[in-house]
């Protein structure tokens, strides 16, 4: 089966696997935020230092220039999509709720898959590269978060300073280059707690899921899913092209930004206590969708 649509058919099981429980009570609502603090302190570290301690440095000359483009792209969507949710009167949470989901993209879970099954392991390290975007577009927000609803710049830094996965992401890459072992031992450690991050995430989509509430947000998931993918690829298309990238830069690259909305957007909306079931039901429509869009485009290519 083509490695896109097993990648989705795995998602939207774990998605309504979640909700299931939630229906059965044998997982509560108020378990989102313990299943959160996993995440976010162990397992998404651990995926984050797997991926780049696994991942070949000696391309790093020629694809550093991925997370640029892919930083690029999310500010210039994120600014556009401020202007128009400014303009339709929306303001703090709800309005940083839906932002997230059109700046944060799911290009690990589903980017990797869809990548190595469509360009192999070359494209695969690409991807890698181009994810490391999420990564720093994730440790950002967090500070922007911070400032935004009250904190102070000391107190952002401090947190972004201890933050787990940027060290992760820092220990990752300093592991790699300097070629640094970690043994047996700890490489299974790290990948038990990886392989544990995408399920746990989607569990507390499923949780937050509510189905009426897709239906009383319909314009807003409409235009987040019309904007993470269709416009989102499109700014990054033409990054690429000023850039003069081609091949399976090129290609890797716009296929990952047509990726829908990451579930870190829905880590962040919980941890940082938005309206997260909005962030939810944005995530869970264009997730769905992109079972249409991104077959679509990568024909194209």
């Amino acid at each position: 089966m083509d490695p896109f649509f097993v990648t989705l058919i795995t998602i939207i099981f774990m998605i309504f696997l979640g909700y299931f429980l939630k229906r059965i009570d044998f997982l509560k609502s108020t378990d989102v935020g313990t299943l959160n603090k996993i995440v976010m302190n162990i397992a998404l570290p651990c995926m984050i230092f797997k991926a780049l301690y696994a991942a070949n440095m000696n391309l790093l000359p020629t694809l550093s220039i991925l997370p640029i483009v892919g930083l690029l792209s999310s500010f210039i969507v994120g600014a556009v999509v401020y202007l128009i949710l400014k303009i339709k009167k929306f303001e703090g949470k709800k309005l940083w709720s839906i932002l997230l989901t059109v700046i944060i993209g799911n290009t690990g879970f589903m980017g990797y898959p869809i990548i190595l099954g469509a360009f192999g392991n070359p494209g695969f390290v690409r991807a890698i590269f181009f994810d490391i975007n999420t990564t720093l577009t994730f440790l950002i927000m967090n500070i922007v978060l911070i400032l935004v609803f009250g904190g102070t710049f000391k107190q952002a830094a401090k947190k972004a300073i201890f933050l787990p996965p940027l060290w992760a992401l820092i220990l990752g890459i300093l592991f790699n280059l300097m070629n640094i072992p970690i043994g047996e031992v700890a490489t299974n450690i790290i990948s038990s707690f990886s392989a544990i991050t995408i399920p746990l995430i989607m569990l507390a989509l499923g949780l937050s899921l509510k189905f009426e509430g897709i239906k009383t947000h319909k314009s807003i998931v409409t235009l987040t899913s019309i904007i993470k993918l269709i416009f989102y690829p499109f700014v990054t298309f033409i990054i690429l092209t000023i850039f003069g990238l081609h091949g399976l830069e090129f290609n890797v690259s716009l296929i990952q930004a047509a990726m829908p909305s990451g579930m870190f957007a829905l880590v962040l909306a919980i941890s940082y206590g938005l309206d997260y079931k909005l962030t939810s039901d944005c995530i869970f429509t264009n997730t769905l969708l992109s079972l249409i869009s991104i077959p679509i485009l990568v024909s194209l290519l």
